[in-house]
């Protein structure tokens, strides 16, 4: 969402949600309130609650347990998106963000689904098998393989096994996966269709 469609969503005027976002303006437990539900999430996905010794690892350590739902954020649960989503970085405020996902088996939900956006795509498959669709191709990658690649190439990724497929995965920019579905035609020459 751009921050004029937040403001209209949210009540909150689009200077001060500038100001948040820069960090000059601290908002309220009410201004928080209504930015989440403007963008769909509870409010304390925000407050990462993450105990340490320090102010230093309280603001960069994420331990385990403190993992942020990314799912929440999507507004999918497993089953419609036929995976888990958690957050790895200790916020989705920087370049890219590193997540962990978890994909069930058979988690093919949706046909002929595919992505497209701007920034880059990485992962590590630490378990299983996922199929990687990129443009034309169909790639099997099993544990141990690597990708990256542009997101502006169309894709998608599913596991096809009866298996759960774990993968680590960074992306920058932070994407909102149903925000951009792209009708696989759009790479076809002469047709200039862009993401839903």
């Amino acid at each position: 969402m751009t921050l004029k469609e937040v403001a209209h969503a949210s009540g909150v005027s689009l200077s001060h949600l500038s100001a948040i976002e820069r960090g000059s303006s601290k908002p309220s437990i009410d201004v928080v309130e209504r930015i989440a539900e403007a963008l769909g999430v509870s409010s304390d996905w925000f407050f990462a609650r993450r105990p340490g010794a320090g102010p230093m690892e309280q603001a960069y350590v994420v331990r385990k347990k403190n993992r942020r739902n990314m799912n929440v954020l999507y507004g999918e649960t497993v089953e419609e998106a036929g995976y888990s989503d958690a957050l790895l970085s200790s916020s989705i405020g920087g370049s890219f963000c590193m997540g962990i996902a978890d994909y069930e088996p058979r988690s093919s939900k949706i046909p002929d689904q595919f992505y497209k956006h701007g920034g880059e795509l990485h992962g590590y498959i630490l378990q299983g098998e996922l199929e990687l669709l990129i443009g034309e191709e169909q790639i099997t990658l099993r544990q141990g393989d690597s990708y990256s690649f542009p997101a502006s190439v169309i894709h998608d990724m599913r596991n096809m096994t009866d298996s759960i497929t774990r993968l680590i995965w960074a992306n920058g920019p932070v994407i909102i996966p149903k925000e951009v579905i792209a009708d696989k035609r759009a790479d076809e020459p002469g047709d200039q269709r862009q993401p839903k």
